[in-house]
């Protein structure tokens, strides 16, 4: 039985990260808007409000999730490349979640914000250097310095991840 929270398991970053990584990852991250969309497009109402699991978000919460999720990972990689290891600000993201456009907004709005988002940090990504992708921020619950080159794993994780919550949702109940 597949864990619903965590359907394609824990982030872990591989001891060396070779350049085929790096580029699978950043791919992951350009075909990632489209694919979602490609997967909740057809939905109707009645399913965007259905959790991925017993006690989860909806389907439409976890759309606007990854919006402000990649929003807030895309200002994380400008303020490390422009800032000496900055304590990066957190948020809520259960909180967020609860928030009236996360529950009611149309996903149209988030496919287009994850398009947007993704085109520029998919084009950032590509043009930064070796000694770029060395720099760090840190996070305020972890206290640990990020690497960049490691957070574009945790963030091409991050959409095989939601996906996965959706897709696995979308078969358990045969609209796929």
């Amino acid at each position: 039985m597949t864990d619903l929270r965590y359907p394609i398991g824990h982030f872990t970053s591989p001891e060396e990260i070779t350049e085929d990584i790096k580029q699978k990852w950043i791919q992951t991250l350009e075909d990632f808007p489209l694919r979602l969309e490609n997967l909740v497009k057809d939905l109707s109402e009645e399913q965007l409000e259905t959790p991925y699991r017993d006690g989860g978000w909806t389907v439409r919460q976890v759309v606007h999730h990854c919006a402000d999720s990649h929003h807030n990972s895309y200002i994380r990689f400008k303020w490390a490349l422009t800032e000496e290891n900055p304590l990066i600000k957190a948020y809520n993201e259960a909180d967020w979640a609860e928030l009236f456009d996360t529950k009611t907004g149309p996903i149209n709005m988030s496919i287009l914000h994850l398009k947007a988002v993704h085109a520029k940090l998919v084009y950032l990504l590509r043009g930064l250097s070796d000694s770029d992708l060395k720099k760090t921020f840190i996070h305020p619950e972890s206290k640990e310095a990020v690497l960049l080159l490691v957070n574009i794993g945790i963030y091409a994780w991050h959409c095989n991840h939601h996906y996965a919550h959706i897709e696995h949702l979308l078969i358990r109940k045969g609209w796929k």
